[in-house]
């Protein structure tokens, strides 16, 4: 095992230490050399065979992390995920070398809860282009549709879908909730009703997803799934962008069975220019931002490092995922 100061750190989340400078410094006192990402976007697997070389820990943000790039990291001992995902890490290649990867549960919950309430705020009140409008001379009048009254429908009741439906239960909405394992107390507490998707789909006035990214939430949101959602209901995503069966959103928002979307996540991101989603009035397109707020981005950058730091010192760290 190595001194920490012969040790070297790759940091790759773009915002990380942006809030808290003392990440930075801490993380730069403790290792012998810290590299950080300066390309302002995540990684790809040829950009990281290129930088992984010599790298013992890697604190890292939305990059490729394929069996290419780690099998060009010889030394690599841990990859400290800045956030709660994982699905870009090739978790088998990491167990093979013997990689350990950990993530930061629940630090973020707040930050997307609270974007995600934004997003349908904004879809439900159309903020944005009535602003455009103003700022142009124009004096816009736009309907709007109040969240009192309406019905909400959370797919995933995890950390981020309970912050979630706590923000939403002031508003008078009647709430619908599904998850895997349903929390009935926290649903008890809340005023939430625990309910199938089918349920969801076909009641609910704004379906929000919180669900995780996994081989069976793929494309979760498909044609049939779309078909079965209450005509001119709205769709956020704040979740996992492989969730969304893309070419079938863009044909439920164009036929106007779906009145609008919000999106802070893609199947690929940054997504292509050329991506029609990005051209179209009723989509609210945001940067995968979620967690980028001030609490959640300190707390995930401290809880990485603690990760990183716990395993190059050879000892047990708190949230390994393989």
């Amino acid at each position: 095992m190595k001194n920490l100061k012969d040790c070297k750190v790759l940091v790759t989340p773009t915002s990380y230490g942006s809030q808290d400078q003392s990440l930075k410094t801490d993380l730069e006192t403790l290792i012998g050399e810290v590299v950080y990402n300066t390309t302002g976007k995540p990684l790809s697997s040829d950009q990281l065979q290129g930088l992984l070389q010599d790298v013992d820990g890697m604190i890292a943000g939305l990059d490729e992390i394929n069996a290419s790039a780690l099998d060009a990291a010889p030394n690599l001992k841990v990859i400290a995920r800045y956030g709660v995902g994982y699905n870009n890490v090739d978790l088998e290649k990491a167990s093979e070398k013997s990689i350990v990867v950990t993530n930061t549960p629940g630090a973020n919950a707040s930050a997307v809860a609270e974007l995600a309430v934004g997003l349908i705020l904004n879809l439900m009140r159309p903020i944005i282009p009535a602003d455009q409008g103003v700022k142009k001379g124009e004096w816009p009048r736009f309907k709007g549709f109040c969240l009192e009254g309406k019905i909400v429908g959370l797919l995933g009741l995890g950390a981020i879908g309970k912050e979630t439906a706590k923000r939403l239960a002031g508003f008078g909405c009647t709430i619908l909730a599904y998850d895997l394992f349903p929390d009935e107390k926290f649903a008890a507490e809340y005023g939430l009703k625990i309910a199938l998707p089918e349920e969801i789909l076909s009641e609910a006035d704004l379906i929000s997803l919180h669900l995780p990214g996994t081989p069976e939430t793929r494309n979760i949101v498909n044609e049939s799934f779309l078909n079965k959602m209450k005509p001119g209901s709205w769709l956020v995503n704040t979740a996992r962008g492989d969730l969304i069966d893309e070419p079938a959103l863009v044909e439920a928002l164009k036929r106007g069975h779906l009145s609008g979307a919000a999106l802070d996540v893609y199947t690929k991101e940054p997504p292509d220019k050329e991506n029609p989603l990005l051209s179209m009035e009723n989509v609210i397109a945001t940067p995968h931002m979620g967690a980028h707020a001030d609490l959640a981005a300190n707390l995930m950058g401290r809880m990485a490092l603690s990760e990183c730091l716990s395993v190059l010192k050879g000892e047990e760290p708190s949230y390994k995922v393989n």
